[in-house]
């Protein structure tokens, strides 16, 4: 029974991921042709980084993962009422602490762009990515509560909504650029970021009025399901700051290396991130809610029974599109992106930056039931510590690496620090008995 459901779960979220990424690539088609790989488009995706980072920390994954099994066994155990108290009390805190990082990053922006974030670029680019980023931190709050939004619908194994979520961030974006975008330029994708955010909240609020939501009004630190999420979440939010360092880390790395790498390593990002959002992000969140059932009830057995077979159909499912994809890249790229502002140029800096990321599809999908084995046993220190080693990796091989091969290195050198990092998890995990 929970093999038949993680399936049927896992093939409506690799369904609602697949025509995501459809749609994200179409979004990417539009941008790819409106501005090319150049100056603008650099701005805006470093732009991204430092907000995205802190959304991830604060509101997305950093939450999700130590919040879905402390909410599964508060379910499990108490029903609906005090789930839902729990549910409150954390995104109360949750959209609190987001406040106050956003004013935060409004107000040091500058600085940051200039001594951290792009010390490469022009000082005009570094401007228009301060003001790029001070429009990012509104979608931040209201991405505060979205991912904990989705984060709950999944606890009540309800998928359908936060799997069409992130389809209308895509919307907002396309409207952004082929409405707003011919009168305010690079600004309004920028301001379909914003409705896009507010689309993938929008979207899910009827799932919490079909699963019976109470807001309960109070911020607290006393409540003990509370201290046992940010227990969890201390050691998280250390992991999700380790991940989000490597792509700073490009970021700071490529933005003295010419005109389009960090434009080119994003598209590159895209296309490795179709396969690995529909196998292994779709199977990991699937899978995520029942190991944490199956933990509350003791079934330890069943546990690892799912997560072997899970790891095992990755692997399967990944290397041949791993092979595929290095074949039939250059001829994909040009035939989906090429046009207008999209050189025969850009498109052979982008096929080499996919390729390379290509190179790490089994091993960012692997990780993807690794870490939520971790969390399921209510372990977040042991993915800290493999992230942080990622860090380490990722920085000395892209340092040792990049004069030799330009921006191409940095995409390696990801891929190589993924794997690495997914095959130690899973090493501990087997020492421990845990698959």
């Amino acid at each position: 029974m929970n093999l038949r459901r993680i399936i049927n779960a896992s093939l409506l979220v690799g369904f609602f991921f697949g025509i995501d990424k459809l749609v994200g690539l179409a979004r990417q088609v539009i941008v790819a042709r409106a501005f090319g790989v150049g100056a603008e488009l650099d701005a805006f995706n470093a732009a991204n980084n430092l907000p995205d980072a802190l959304v991830a920390l604060l509101s997305g994954g950093a939450i999700a993962l130590a919040f879905i099994p402390v909410l599964s066994e508060t379910l499990e155990r108490g029903g609906r009422g005090p789930a839902w108290e729990l549910f409150s009390l954390i995104a109360n805190l949750a959209f609190t602490i987001t406040a106050v990082f956003a004013a935060s990053l409004a107000a040091f922006a500058e600085p940051l762009v200039r001594h951290v974030i792009v010390p490469g670029f022009s000082a005009d680019q570094q401007a228009l990515v301060v003001e790029l980023m001070r429009l990012n931190v509104i979608a931040m709050l209201i991405f505060s509560l979205s991912g904990l939004t989705t984060s709950a619908l999944q606890t009540h194994q309800h998928f359908f909504l936060p799997a069409l979520a992130p389809i209308l961030y895509n919307v907002g974006q396309i409207m952004g650029v082929t409405v707003l975008g011919p009168r305010f330029g690079i600004h309004g994708l920028a301001y379909g970021v914003l409705l896009g955010a507010a689309l993938h909240f929008a979207v899910q609020i009827p799932g919490l009025a079909r699963h019976g939501f109470r807001w309960t009004a109070r911020l607290t630190l006393n409540h003990p399901g509370v201290r046992r999420v940010l227990l969890l979440m201390g050691p998280r939010l250390l992991t999700i700051a380790c991940i989000q360092l490597i792509f700073i880390a490009n970021d700071n790395l490529a933005s003295g290396l010419g005109r389009g790498a960090i434009s080119a390593m994003a598209y590159g990002w895209l296309i490795m991130q179709l396969p690995e959002t529909v196998i292994g992000t779709a199977v990991g969140t699937a899978l995520l809610p029942t190991l944490s059932e199956l933990m509350a009830r003791g079934e330890l057995t069943e546990l690892k029974r799912l997560a072997r077979r899970a790891l095992a159909a990755l692997l399967a499912l990944t290397l041949p599109v791993t092979l595929a994809a290095w074949i039939l890249l250059p001829w994909a790229v040009r035939f989906v992106f090429e046009g207008r502002a999209f050189t025969a140029e850009n498109s052979a800096m982008v096929v080499l930056a996919a390729r390379m990321f290509m190179l790490g599809l089994a091993g960012h999908s692997l990780k993807e039931v690794a870490a939520r084995m971790f969390y399921a046993h209510q372990d977040a220190r042991t993915p800290l510590l493999t992230a942080a080693l990622n860090v380490v990796v990722f920085v000395a091989l892209g340092a040792a690496l990049t004069p030799g091969m330009d921006f191409a290195a940095l995409a390696l050198a990801n891929s190589i620090s993924f794997t690495l990092e997914a095959g130690l998890m899973l090493g501990i995990l087997a020492r421990r008995r845990w698959v």
